[in-house]
């Protein structure tokens, strides 16, 4: 799912668009975002936030049952995937790292506050309490991107590190022993997204955008959703959240590592017609790719509030017209949070600079013998946008 930190990789470099030729010069490049990824991320987010919405609609209704378990099939592996893809140039220098620090730590230890102390104001639930071992609704996302980002060297020099994080998410589907702390379960099963991420090349996302894939996805979208349609009332929906162990979900143990394969190869492939079809030139809401953390972390408190005051249990909204109408209004409200005044109002929240929390480099000490040339070395890593 975010624009959480900085990315470190410069996103223009490594853009998939076919129709990339004409660009400026490299000074300004460096500088530029991709519209492919920026769009990519809001219009992941809108269904990130649209799925929340269902959730409280969904129970009498056959269809929307079906678009929830659609949508929740491949909305948040296509944002861990891109994570990931941004998080190739992580390497842990005490740069990286004070960036993962200020764009991810500080917003879970914010939100993790502020969710449980919400509830207990519009909910009246004084039995929640502030802890940040047990991440709360959203926050779950950035506890993973912290945990996924600093073993990112680690995967970076494994011979084949998609089998071994696909074989520990299997095992993990299968050990109800894991704590909960920290969201581990969903941590370790979500794994694998974020390290085909590492391994995705910018030629990879070409592939997925040519007009035959882009053909090819309009009937694996239809039959997807007649799948869904059909497995609702035969599968636990708790599978697509990847939470739980196959135990805890009632079912013999070596039912989970054989759904985390089935559920990782059709995540795959929804994700990739996903990507398919996201526009690669500059639209309307190309500018809210950047705001995407915004939307992710703030869209809860209207879906919380919402639920919490009572808003769901009025009957037309459980009707056709009445779950479009929350649909369209969800859509909107996620859009407005992302936009430029929103992100500069929560700017000391979401990318806060902390510079009196960090020492400084000691200016004094020598250079590399390699380095010392007439101009001092400068650093030629872009700011990383931790993406979600």
């Amino acid at each position: 799912m975010f624009h959480a930190a900085s990315s470190l990789a410069p996103s223009p470099s490594s853009s998939p668009n076919e129709k990339d030729q004409q660009r400026p010069s490299p000074d300004r490049r460096a500088k530029q975002r991709d519209a492919f990824f920026d769009n990519a991320k809001y219009l992941a987010i809108v269904l990130v936030a649209v799925g929340h919405s269902w959730e409280p609609l969904k129970g009498g209704s056959r269809v929307l049952q079906a678009a929830y378990q659609f949508v929740y099939a491949f909305h948040m592996p296509a944002f861990i995937l891109i994570s990931g893809y941004f998080s190739r140039s992580f390497d842990g220098s005490p740069e990286r790292l004070k960036r993962l620090v200020t764009g991810v730590v500080v917003p879970y230890v914010v939100f993790e506050t502020a969710y449980p102390l919400f509830k207990q104001v519009v909910d009246h639930d004084h039995r929640t309490s502030v802890t940040l071992l047990d991440p709360y609704y959203l926050t779950w996302f950035l506890c993973a991107l912290f945990i996924w980002r600093l073993t990112t060297p680690i995967w970076k020099i494994v011979r084949h590190p998609l089998p071994v994080a696909l074989g520990i998410a299997m095992l993990a589907s299968a050990a109800p022993g894991i704590t909960g702390d920290l969201d581990l379960p969903r941590v370790l099963q979500f794994l694998p997204y974020f390290v085909l991420g590492l391994c995705l090349r910018p030629e990879h996302f070409r592939m997925v955008r040519n007009w035959p894939v882009r053909i090819a996805a309009v009937p694996v979208f239809v039959l997807a959703l007649m799948f869904s349609w059909w497995a609702v009332p035969r599968m636990d929906t708790e599978w697509l959240y990847h939470r739980a162990s196959a135990q805890e979900l009632g079912v013999p143990w070596w039912v989970g590592p054989v759904m985390q394969v089935a559920l990782f190869g059709c995540s795959l492939l929804l994700t990739a017609c996903f990507l398919s079809w996201v526009p690669g030139r500059s639209m309307w809401f190309t500018t809210l790719g950047a705001g995407t953390l915004c939307g992710y972390l703030l869209h809860g408190f209207l879906i919380k509030g919402a639920d919490y005051r009572g808003l769901f249990e009025h009957d037309w909204l459980h009707r056709p017209l009445g779950e479009i109408t929350v649909t369209l209004a969800v859509a909107a409200a996620v859009t407005l949070l992302c936009t430029k005044p929103v992100r500069w109002v929560f700017r000391g929240v979401m990318e806060p600079k902390m510079d009196w929390a960090f020492r400084k480099r000691d200016a004094a000490a020598p250079e590399p013998a390699r380095a010392q040339t007439r101009e001092p070395a400068r650093e030629r890593g872009g700011r990383e946008k931790v993406d979600a």
